[in-house]
């Protein structure tokens, strides 16, 4: 009697368990993903596979902010044009990208990679905080931007920078935090109501 039971074959098993490794891919999410890459032509497959394999072995962390990039100093250290003045502290890189999208800041970025977390046995040591230190001790920087995420992890990162900078005479600011555009106070929870109520400003 044969096993009437159906097996994943090997390599199709084995991209299913590499993809559920991803964060934010489920089991059935990453069955998906593999069952459409199976479908897909061959040369989309491997563009895919060359694409990844660049990422690896041609970015690095650029040696002035700690941002991922392909060239040491990234674009935006090299860029001239930047205000040195300003240093703006963020956790990971995709920050960087979201607040290049305002064009509003035209100063310079620092990147911590990850933020202080005790439960996840995240330490000081783990972040690139000693990286921000060096950075400081040429006395070009006069003001830290805080832009770490309003949650507790974020705002313990940001406590921590903050009481390790206050010996060296810097203006300390963090990203104002409050409504956003378009939302309604019924649905704003206590915390972002607050954080309005403190950021409120004259008209």
């Amino acid at each position: 009697m044969t096993n009437s039971i159906y097996t994943t074959a090997a390599p199709v098993a084995r991209l299913i368990e590499e993809l559920h490794k991803l964060p934010g891919i489920g089991p059935k999410s990453a069955q998906r993903l593999t069952y459409h890459l199976l479908r897909a032509p061959a040369e989309d497959a491997r563009a895919l596979a060359q694409a990844i394999l660049e990422v690896k072995e041609k970015i690095t962390l650029c040696s002035i902010c700690q941002n991922v990039t392909d060239a040491d100093p990234c674009s935006i250290c090299d860029d001239h044009g930047r205000d040195s003045a300003s240093l703006c502290v963020v956790e990971e890189p995709l920050d960087i990208l979201a607040l290049e999208r305002t064009r509003s800041f035209k100063g310079r970025y620092h990147v911590l990679h990850g933020v202080l977390s005790p439960m996840d046995g995240t330490g000081p040591g783990d972040l690139k905080i000693q990286e921000l230190l060096e950075r400081l001790r040429s006395g070009e920087v006069t003001e830290i931007i805080l832009a770490t995420n309003p949650n507790l992890e974020g705002e313990a990162t940001a406590m921590y920078i903050s009481r390790l900078l206050k010996p060296l005479d810097l203006r300390i600011t963090r990203l104002a935090r409050g409504l956003p555009m378009g939302g309604d106070l019924e649905y704003a929870d206590d915390v972002t109501l607050t954080r309005a109520l403190e950021g409120r400003q004259e008209v």
